[in-house]
């Protein structure tokens, strides 16, 4: 006898909501048709189903999410990174306590008892005819970020070494949710026989159609729900083997979508903005953002978060701000609205001589037009670099570009050999934009506050 199972799954949606009500329609037919045929099937997320960016997401902190896998039907959820690390510890540790699904995610673990309830290392579900079948969830190991969170954050391969043999002895198929992105993936398709299926993602990447490696089939659907991904499974009973593994990623492009969801989004965004309705401040005239010049409320911000990590210098990008702000009253909804990134404010220890080299790549039109894509990030382009702290002169070329000429500290000029504490975004410590902020060696995170609370409090203390 051959057993049909069917894996339906998201991840890195990143409260892309846009795409929800298709793809809650499209497995909701699925569903009926397998109902029909008793056939098993589960739906499955892999991490980053939220995102701080959704009012949603905000309003709820993350328990609307929730909320929506709920009414979806899923079996399984693992985590990301934004439920990871961009959440108190509190509001993670009850982030899943309505859950009606498993979570599953084998290296995290609270610092101090007691264990959340609804975290698992892996979950055994059996069909009815009898398969066994492991779901087991590992996510990126942020070290760092889960321990000032009040987290422990094991590295994976160690955590997957621990539970390998114990789990492979007691399945028949094992699928492991991996929010750790494709090089791990393709490691542990190498180095792990046992795993038939390896879910991927975190870093966003698409494979159409299941791609072997190694005895694993990896299937992953990109980011903000433009696919979903279908995994059928076929068991063959006498012989104690898969004969079949077959994966997709479906787009999601000219998908019906499902109007109760629709309404259901609504409804719930409505409830969400209601607890951003707090008012922050009353502004006397209305503050103007632009991408590529200094603002006042960009001045603000980036001298809100030299004072807020009590550091020489305060340096961000105009483009972290989208939109104005109105004369009149301003709410923590504004202040999301403006300002959605889950970033956190940073403060590094360079020596004046980086320091002057950042301050001239941040002047360059070649930095200032780059369209940022993750990181953090939510905007379109990085804009401006805007310091606080510093008196700089420039020039203008014949090339149109702005040349540094001068760079003043307290009245006097940039010593190269002495060290200055410069607080800026997270997003900067991570990538290759600034390599002296990335490689600096002393690093102090601020969490789990974000950049929109030093914009609340910076405009609290002005007005």
């Amino acid at each position: 006898m051959k057993e049909k199972i069917f894996l339906y799954y998201t991840s890195d949606l990143h409260s892309h909501f846009e795409n929800w009500p298709q793809i809650v329609g499209y497995f909701n037919k699925r569903k009926e048709k397998h109902k029909l045929n008793k056939e098993t099937y589960w739906l499955l997320d892999n991490g980053d189903h939220a995102d701080r960016f959704h009012p949603i997401t905000e309003g709820l902190m993350g328990k609307g999410n929730v909320e929506l896998l709920n009414k979806a039907g899923y079996s399984f959820a693992n985590l990301g990174n934004n439920e990871g690390i961009t959440l108190s510890h509190d509001d993670l540790f009850h982030l899943y306590d309505d859950a009606k699904f498993d979570v599953v995610c084998a290296n995290l673990s609270s610092l101090k008892e007691p264990q959340p309830k609804w975290l698992q290392p892996y979950q055994i579900k059996t069909t009815p005819q009898g398969t066994k079948i492991a779901v087991m969830g590992l996510t990126a190991p942020f070290e760092t970020f889960y321990r000032m969170l009040g987290w422990q954050i094991d590295s994976p391969i160690d955590t997957l070494d621990h539970y390998y043999e114990e789990i492979k002895q007691q399945v028949d198929i094992f699928v492991l949710l991996s929010h750790l992105g494709i090089y791990d993936d393709e490691e542990i398709a190498k180095n792990y026989p046992a795993i038939d299926i390896i879910i991927g993602g975190h870093t966003h990447h698409l494979f159409q159609n299941g791609e072997k490696y190694g005895d694993s089939v990896l299937t992953a659907v990109g980011k903000h729900g433009t696919h979903l991904g279908e995994v059928y499974l076929e068991w063959d009973h006498s012989k104690r083997c898969l004969s079949k593994r077959e994966a997709y990623a479906v787009s999601t492009e000219n998908m019906r979508k499902n109007e109760i969801v629709t309404e259901e989004l609504e409804s719930m965004r409505e409830q969400a903005v209601e607890h951003l309705k707090e008012t922050v401040t009353i502004l006397d005239e209305p503050l103007k953002i632009a991408w590529f010049k200094e603002t006042t409320l960009m001045s603000r911000l980036t001298n809100g978060l030299k004072e807020w990590a009590n550091a020489d210098i305060g340096m961000l990008n105009a483009g972290v701000l989208l939109d104005h702000l109105n004369q009149g009253e301003v709410t923590y909804e504004d202040i999301h609205r403006i300002c959605p990134h889950p970033m956190n404010p940073c403060k590094v220890e360079i020596t004046g001589d980086e320091l002057l080299e950042i301050i001239r790549v941040g002047h360059t039109k070649k930095l200032t037009e780059i369209r940022l894509k993750g990181l953090g990030f939510r905007g379109e382009v990085i804009g401006k670099m805007i310091f606080s702290g510093l008196e700089i002169e420039t020039v203008i070329g014949e090339d149109d570009e702005e040349r540094v000429r001068t760079v003043s500290f307290n009245g006097s000029p940039i010593q190269r050999d002495l060290t200055y504490s410069l607080a800026t975004a997270d997003t900067f410590t991570f990538g290759r934009l600034f390599p002296e902020i990335a490689y600096a060696k002393k690093k102090v995170y601020y969490m789990p506050e974000l950049l929109r609370d030093v914009l609340a409090k910076a405009l609290l203390e002005k007005n």
